[in-house]
């Protein structure tokens, strides 16, 4: 019971945890694994509805120009056939703030694949079908579609986030790089990346008399809600959305898309009959986002012994002309080594493409895979081990902000992460180690991720005559495990046993959550739960005289301001190690092992963590070896777009993946104490993996992703 034995207040003003938790910090399984194993988790498509329709679109052929004329009567004349939509006649829309959201506005064109029109029919078989009826004339223009670092068009990006600016500098970078003894002037790119969750990109739109109803496949119900109640002009009681099991996301699904307002505005001009909308993969490459692909410039600068006098790091990203979405690609560079003089720098051009997105871990991702490779560049350029000289580069404090930090351990990341994987046994020397026709290497990069955190949450606790616990809160799970995270933090902030908490999220009759993103989730929802458990503990004690009423009690609370954000740098960090064996006559790189240490505060799940850090290791694999959007510089369509060609890891490709965590005490991020562990996992890997194929061959690849050819045309 709230109040109970066992329950003190720790060092943080206005936070009450128990003294030792009994569900923090202990590996559980999780709560909806046998619902998922069994089927029985139903999905955002896979809700039962009565009578259902089904959509199919129809995307554009061209990738910028209008549309001159529309011929509908052959999809309208198919049996079976409900409605066709194109712009000539598809609902307006009310408010739209994003481009993305004009779906069937105008006759413009803006990237090839974008939706012009819809068929809504009585089967997916006729609704396809009759999609591929509907013809369309263009007045096609030139496009864009050249990313070049020297345009002379780029633009510096809106600021993402405040904490965050896009362009910063400190010092005199270019003197002092003209000074240093050592420097490195060198260019990295990535390519285009995309996201594949398991679970596609899916809408059930249902209008009646009451209202709208939508199941949605969403990292955000409540963001999703918003942006409807906008787009159509409803009110607040008018809409619902459901999304309580999500397969996966990657950022994906942070934000409503296209298809989102198209499934809607087509179950609003046939009332009463729910409307399904699944992405199929191939139109995924197009309508989600993806990574955009990166120029970056690093210089870097050192004395004669080897500690960086200045960094430079610019990168330039792709965007369309309908909504402004910027990889942050030099964002951790202002916060990872020590120099006094700095400068980051981004550049953005404008094309005929779609528009970028969320990926995961957006930024540090392709940022990490320039700045690390730089450092073990650098690290050889100056005759010192690469981890020796990132801890010779280690700041005592924020190198851009001056802040403290909350708790940075980067250096015991590195040095547990050497004497677990071996370090020692290293040969200094590139292409020196053979084992039976294959060159061996080992590298190492280290991780980092921001500890963010997005307002607007709020949590309900209803407790029962019963003693039973039901928390409300309109939080996502997109396979990370939070419908087992979020009740372990119920049951210690109200220091009962874990079985007696009943957890509800994904639905907007909840209290209002954040979307689940930027690692995230745990930090907002769990605050708030702690927050409302805080609540209920008063309110008992206070009102009740510590005695539950017949009826039980509810409570109510919002996430609260953390005091100390603006007087610490909050940081998660980690350091990832990579084996690499790439045959000597083939090229073919294999990679064995991969083993990572992360300092990512407290953990409140170590099963469930250790699954995102292994899976975002694995993802940075992926990238290092495989994934590259290949784009069709004449037409502008991604060449590779389903997974038979788009490559990415498998079974064959993954070895041994070992992730660690060490014991961190960090007061300061949140009640928990958490950082989160959904980004920081895929942060670095790919670094390590190039910097251990130079290692093993003595060939440098700047260029992602490393493919056995550049590795036999050097």
């Amino acid at each position: 019971m709230p109040g109970g034995p066992g329950a003190v207040d720790d060092e943080r003003e206005g936070t009450r945890m128990t003294v030792a938790p009994r569900a923090i910090g202990r590996p559980m399984d999780r709560i909806d694994g046998p619902d998922k194993v069994q089927g029985l988790a139903r999905y955002a498509f896979e809700h039962p509805v009565d009578a259902p329709l089904y959509l199919y679109p129809v995307q554009s052929t061209i990738a910028t120009g209008r549309i001159s004329a529309v011929d509908t009567v052959a999809a309208c004349a198919e049996p079976g056939v409900a409605t066709v939509l194109t712009h000539d006649n598809a609902p307006r829309l009310v408010k739209v703030d994003s481009g993305e959201h004009a779906v069937l506005q105008s006759d413009r064109v803006a990237f090839r694949g974008q939706f012009i029109g819809v068929v809504v029919a009585e089967t997916p078989e006729t609704a396809r079908y009759a999609a591929g009826l509907v013809r369309f004339t263009y007045a096609a223009e030139e496009p864009d579609f050249d990313l070049r670092a020297d345009r002379s068009d780029l633009s510096v990006p809106a600021a993402v986030l405040p904490q965050f600016p896009m362009n910063t500098e400190q010092g005199d970078v270019d003197a002092a790089l003209g000074s240093a003894a050592v420097t490195l002037d060198a260019t990295y790119t990535t390519p285009m990346l995309h996201h594949n969750p398991m679970e596609p990109h899916s809408t059930i739109a249902h209008w009646t008399d009451e209202g709208l109803t939508l199941y949605v496949s969403s990292q955000g119900v409540n963001r999703v809600k918003e942006a409807v109640l906008d787009l159509f002009g409803l009110d607040a009681d008018q809409v619902r959305v459901v999304s309580r099991h999500v397969g996966g996301g990657f950022g994906s699904k942070v934000r409503p898309r296209a298809d989102l307002v198209l499934a809607v505005m087509a179950a609003r001009t046939v009332p009463g009959r729910p409307v399904k909308f699944a992405l199929t993969r191939q139109q995924m490459f197009a309508q989600i986002g993806y990574r955009s692909p990166t120029i970056q410039r690093i210089r870097l600068g050192a004395d004669d012994q080897g500690r960086l006098v200045a960094i430079a790091h610019r990168s330039v990203e792709q965007t369309s002309r309908i909504t402004e979405f910027a990889e942050h690609a030099t964002r951790m560079t202002q916060s990872m080594y020590a120099a006094p003089h700095r400068r980051s720098t981004q550049g953005l051009a404008t094309l005929d493409v779609p528009t970028p997105s969320i990926m995961r871990a957006p930024g540090e991702t392709p940022g990490m895979w320039a700045l690390e490779s730089a450092m073990d560049e650098m690290a050889i350029a100056c005759g010192l081990d690469p981890i020796e000289f990132r801890i010779r580069n280690e700041p005592s404090v924020h190198p851009t902000t001056g802040l403290p930090y909350s708790s940075r351990n980067l250096v015991a990341c590195l040095r547990e992460g050497a004497r677990r994987f071996g370090w020692d046994r290293r040969d200094p020397t590139p292409g020196g180690h053979r084992e039976g026709g294959w060159l061996v290497g080992l590298g190492v990069a280290a991780s980092t991720y921001g500890v963010l955190s997005l307002p607007g949450s709020s949590a309900r606790i209803r407790l029962g005559s019963d003693g039973r616990y039901a928390v409300e809160i309109a939080a996502a799970d997109i396979g990370t495990g939070a419908w087992t995270a979020l009740t372990q933090i119920a049951a210690d902030a109200l220091d009962v046993e874990f079985e007696r908490i009943d957890l509800a999220i994904g639905d907007t009759r909840l209290p209002t959550a954040s979307s689940a993103g930027g690692s995230t989730g745990i930090t907002c929802w769990g605050s708030t739960i702690v927050a409302a458990a805080e609540e209920l503990r008063r309110v008992l004690a206070e009102e009740h005289g510590g005695a539950v009423p017949a009826e039980g009690l509810t409570v109510e609370a919002a996430m609260p301001e953390n005091p100390h954000i603006g007087k610490f740098a909050m940081d998660s960090f980690g350091a990832q190690f990579a084996e690499v064996r790439v045959h000597e006559e083939t090229g073919e790189v294999r990679v064995p092992r991969l083993l990572g240490v992360f300092a990512v505060g407290r953990v409140i799940n170590p099963k469930t963590g250790r699954s995102q850090l292994i899976g975002g290791m694995t993802m940075g694999l992926s990238m290092a070896l495989h994934e590259h959007g290949v784009l069709d510089r004449r037409f502008g369509h991604v060449v590779n777009q389903d997974l038979a060609q788009y490559h990415i890891a498998s079974n064959a490709d993954v070895g041994s993946v070992e992730a660690y965590c060490l014991e961190e005490h960090d007061p300061y991020v949140n009640p928990m104490g958490s950082k989160g562990m959904g980004e920081i996992g895929i942060v670095g890997t790919a670094a390590a993996v190039g910097n251990a194929v130079y290692q093993a061959t003595g060939v440098r690849i700047r260029h992602l992703p490393i493919t056995l050819d550049k590795l036999l045309a050097r």
